[in-house]
């Protein structure tokens, strides 16, 4: 098995988490590009590998279980094992005036769909991909979270948090609480979990308004998946240090 480290980041077609995917690629991982659309996919792999990345195509629609199963099948023809698991694909739901979500007129479809692909997707991604993980000297899994999912910050009038997002925000809060239970399992093995937050970028997710750099979004989720042994676990991380749950 080759000693080259294999990372798959999923959603890694734009934004954040192309941005993670040539990260990776510039430490020297090769990288799995996790993406539903094919034309977008082929694009940012062809792009990863004209900057000098060994970056791979992997059709995967985190919604579907087929499709998960296929993806795993994939890396394991392909890498033989997984070395970084990085659960970027995320949706924010549809958004009334003002960019926000009313709790009060909640469409529940909405919040089915944010649901199945912000926490479903990332347990139907972690666990198809485990036994690929646990081939690893060092498996690091990353779950792209936002400071948004943090009820500490939510609840703190005082806190500038933005809009209201009545299904965005409670996913976020859930992946959350998910990876905290997702460490308790993994006591005692080498595998280390961790949240990011990328505080608000720039990108299409929410129409191009923030303050930062899908690169400068995309940091801390590296350095989380590139942890050493004995590294921080269960944990939910910024920038700046640890995000209150």
């Amino acid at each position: 098995m080759s000693e080259t480290k294999t990372a798959l980041v999923t959603g890694a077609n734009k934004g954040i988490g192309y941005e993670i995917a040539a990260g990776l690629g510039g430490l020297g991982y090769r990288v799995g590009v996790g993406a539903r659309d094919e034309s977008r996919r082929e694009t940012a792999v062809g792009k990863l590998r004209a900057q000098g990345v060994d970056a791979f195509g992997v059709p995967l629609d985190v919604t579907d279980d087929r499709s998960v199963t296929d993806a795993a099948a994939l890396v394991e023809r392909l890498a033989g094992r997984l070395d970084a698991l990085v659960n970027n694909a995320g949706v924010a739901g549809e958004m009334g005036p003002g960019w926000d979500q009313d709790p009060t007129t909640l469409d529940l479809e909405v919040l089915r769909t944010v649901v199945d692909t912000n926490v479903m997707g990332v347990v139907r991604v972690t666990n198809a991909m485990l036994p690929l993980l646990r081939r690893s000297a060092s498996p690091r899994i990353v779950n792209i979270s936002s400071s948004v999912g943090s009820l500490t910050r939510q609840a703190d009038p005082a806190t500038e948090i933005g809009p209201i997002m009545a299904a965005y925000a409670p996913s976020k809060s859930f992946l959350n609480a998910l990876t905290v239970q997702y460490a308790r399992q993994f006591t005692g093995t080498n595998i280390l979990i961790n949240a990011a937050c990328p505080g608000l970028v720039a990108t299409d997710f929410n129409g191009f308004h923030g303050p930062r750099t899908p690169e400068q979004g995309a940091a801390t989720a590296i350095r989380l998946a590139t942890l050493p042994d004995g590294g921080p676990t269960g944990s939910f991380f910024e920038d700046d240090g640890v995000v209150p749950w």
